[in-house]
C-alpha cells in the first residue's frame, strides 16, 4: 500500500461498495496547501493525526494545535483496538504497523509543555491591534509607539514595556503630535484598558523572552523522522482571539525567516491550523490581505499550512483558491447555511462521473472522506469517496504521566522554561522618570534656598550690600544695627559718585599724557 515519495491517505471505493484504489498525497505537492473540513464527530481529528504521522515518517516537521487534548496520543504506542484493525483489514492495509511518534509538546501557560513566547516588537502592531481588538485611531496610535521605540532605543519585549510606553505618550502627547501626529489621550487610555483585559486573559504569559526560535519546531530526529510538535491548546481557546492571532504571527514568522527554496522534493514544515474559522471571524479587511498574502507565498519557504475547520465556508475564497489538497468530511445540510456549504463544497472538487459529490457528502460515514489531492503536473484528482486509513499512534490522550516524560527528554528541556527579564523600556523609561523627579526636586529645594537668602553666591549675584559675604558679617549677626536700608542706600551712591569722579580724573591726566609723548614721537 505505501509508496516511495507519497503519503497513503486511505482507500477509496466504488458506488456498490467494492475496493477500488489507495488515495495518496504527493510528497512534492505537500507544500501546496490542504483543508480538512467536516461537522463534529466526522472524524476530522483522526485525519488530521493520519497526515501528522505520515509526514513525520516522511521526514517532514510538523506543527499543530490540541483543541480538545485528543491529539496528545501521537507521543504514545498505538494500543490494539477493534476499530482500528477492522479498519485496516477493511482497506486491505496489510503494511499497517503500531508507532509512537517524536513530539514536542508546547503550551502558553507552561502548563501542558515547554513555554511558548515572543517579544510585543515580533508581534507587531497589526497583530497586536487584532489581538486587543483596537479600533482604526487605536490602531495608528499604536503604529506610533513602535515607531518611538525604534527611534528612541527602547526594547519592546512584554506587556509592561508597552504599557510604560503608552504612559509615556500619554504624558507627553502635545509634543509628540508635533513630530509623529495626533497621539489621542483617549486612544491611549483605551489602549492601555486593552492590556489589562489581555493580562487578565493570561496574555502577559505569551509577551516576554526567550522568544520561541521557529528551528526549534523545524526539528528531525536522528533516525529522520520530522518531529511533531503539538500546541496544547485546551486552555488557550478559552481566548479564541489569542489563539487565532498566535498562531497567524508564527506563519508570519516562519514567513519572514525561512529562505526561499521553490518547489523542493518534500516541504520544510507542515502547519495544522485547527478551528481555522476563527481565524478569519470579525478580521479587518487588511487582516485577511496579510493572511491571503502569507498563504500565497508561504508555499515557497517550502512550508505548506492545511486548515482545519467544519464548514469550507469559515474559509474566505481567496484563501481558499489557494487549497491544493482536499479532504471533505460528512456535512449536515440541516440549515440553509449548512445547504450552501454543501454546494460550495461540492463545486470545489474535480467531479466523479461515478457518483454526486453533493449528495456523497451528506452521506458519508466516520472516518469516511471525499478526497481530492495534486496529481501530475500540479493538476487535482478526480475527487474519490475514501476510507481513512488509522492512525498508527494512540488515538485519544495521553496520561499526566506519561506527558510529563516526554516533555522531560524534549531536546529543548530548560530552554523556554525560565522567564528572562533583561533590560527593556519599561526599566529605561523608569529609569529615565526617577532622574526627571530628582533634578526637579533638587531645582525645588534651589528655589527654596534662594527664596530664604541661603544661597550666598545667588544673592551676591543679585544684589550687593556692604556687610553680606564680609567678616564683619558675624559681627552684623550677632550685634543690632543702628543703620537703616536707606542709610547703605544714600551710602552706597555718595561712594559711587566720588570712585565715578576719581576715575574720571585718573583718566583725562591719562590721556593727555599719552597725547604729549606721541605727539612728540611724531615731531
Amino acid at each position: 500500500m505505501l509508496e516511495d515519495g507519497k503519503l497513503y491517505i486511505g482507500t477509496s471505493r466504488n458506488p456498490d461498495d467494492s475496493l477500488n484504489k489507495g488515495e495518496y498525497l504527493d510528497l512534492k505537492y505537500g507544500n501546496r496547501h490542504g483543508i480538512v473540513t467536516g461537522a463534529t464527530g466526522t472524524g476530522k481529528t483522526v485525519t488530521l493525526q493520519v497526515l501528522a504521522e505520515s509526514f513525520s515518517n516522511a521526514g517532514v516537521p510538523v506543527f499543530c494545535a490540541d483543541i480538545k487534548g485528543d491529539l496528545s496520543g501521537i507521543a504514545a504506542m498505538g494500543e490494539k483496538k477493534d476499530w482500528v484493525d477492522q479498519r485496516a483489514k477493511q482497506i486491505g492495509f496489510d503494511d499497517f504497523a503500531y508507532q509512537e511518534f517524536p513530539v514536542i509538546f508546547w503550551d502558553l501557560y507552561g502548563e501542558q509543555g515547554h513555554r511558548v513566547r515572543t517579544t510585543v516588537a515580533e508581534m507587531g502592531p497589526l497583530l497586536l491591534s487584532r489581538l486587543m481588538d483596537a479600533s482604526e485611531a487605536q490602531e495608528g496610535v499604536l503604529n506610533i509607539a513602535f515607531k518611538i521605540a525604534d527611534q528612541g532605543g527602547l526594547p519592546l519585549l512584554d506587556l509592561k514595556d508597552l504599557q510604560a510606553l503608552l504612559n509615556y505618550m500619554g504624558e507627553h502627547a502635545s509634543e509628540l503630535s508635533n513630530q509623529f501626529g495626533l497621539i489621542s489621550k483617549s486612544s491611549v487610555g483605551s489602549l492601555q484598558r486593552g492590556l489589562l483585559v489581555l493580562e487578565q486573559q493570561g496574555a502577559e504569559h505569551f509577551f516576554g523572552e526567550p522568544a520561541l526560535a521557529v528551528t526549534d519546531i523545524m526539528r528531525t530526529t536522528n533516525d529522520g523522522r520530522g518531529a511533531i510538535s503539538v500546541l496544547a491548546a485546551d486552555k488557550l481557546m478559552m481566548n479564541p482571539r489569542l489563539y487565532s492571532t498566535f498562531l497567524l504571527w508564527l506563519l508570519s514568522e516562519l514567513f519572514e525567516e525561512l529562505p526561499e527554496v521553490g518547489d523542493p522534493d518534500k516541504p520544510k514544515l507542515v502547519f495544522f491550523f485547527d478551528e481555522a474559522h476563527l481565524l478569519f471571524n470579525d478580521a479587518p479587511k487588511v487582516l485577511i490581505e496579510r493572511i491571503e498574502q502569507v498563504v500565497r507565498l508561504i508555499r515557497s519557504k517550502g512550508v505548506g499550512v492545511y486548515f482545519v475547520t467544519q464548514n469550507p465556508l469559515d474559509v474566505p475564497d481567496t484563501v481558499l483558491a489557494q487549497m491544493g489538497n482536499r479532504i471533505q468530511h460528512a456535512l449536515r445540510a440541516y440549515t440553509p447555511r449548512e445547504q450552501k456549504a454543501v454546494k460550495t463544497a461540492a463545486t470545489t472538487f474535480r467531479p466523479n462521473p461515478a457518483f454526486d459529490c453533493e449528495t456523497a457528502i451528506t452521506m458519508l460515514g466516520i472516518g469516511e472522506a471525499l478526497v481530492s489531492t495534486l496529481g501530475p503536473k500540479g493538476v487535482p484528482s478526480i475527487v474519490e469517496r475514501t476510507l481513512v486509513r488509522p492512525p498508527a499512534g494512540r488515538p485519544g490522550p495521553i496520561s499526566e504521566a506519561e506527558r510529563r516524560a516526554v516533555i522531560n527528554v524534549s531536546p529543548v528541556a530548560g530552554v523556554y522554561d525560565k522567564d528572562l527579564d533583561r533590560e527593556s523600556a519599561y526599566e529605561i523609561l523608569m529609569a529615565r522618570e526617577q532622574k526627571a523627579a530628582e533634578a526637579e526636586a533638587a531645582r525645588r529645594t534651589q528655589e527654596e534656598r534662594e527664596a530664604r537668602g541661603e544661597d550666598k553666591d545667588s544673592a551676591a549675584g543679585r544684589w550687593s550690600l556692604p556687610g553680606f559675604g564680609d567678616k564683619d558679617d558675624d559681627d552684623r549677626t550677632t550685634k543690632p544695627t543702628t543703620r537703616k536700608t536707606s542709610g547703605y542706600q544714600r551710602e552706597t551712591v555718595i561712594e559711587a559718585a566720588m570712585k565715578s569722579a576719581a576715575r574720571s580724573v585718573a583718566t583725562s591726566v591719562g590721556r593727555a599724557i599719552v597725547r604729549g609723548i606721541l605727539g612728540s614721537l611724531r615731531r
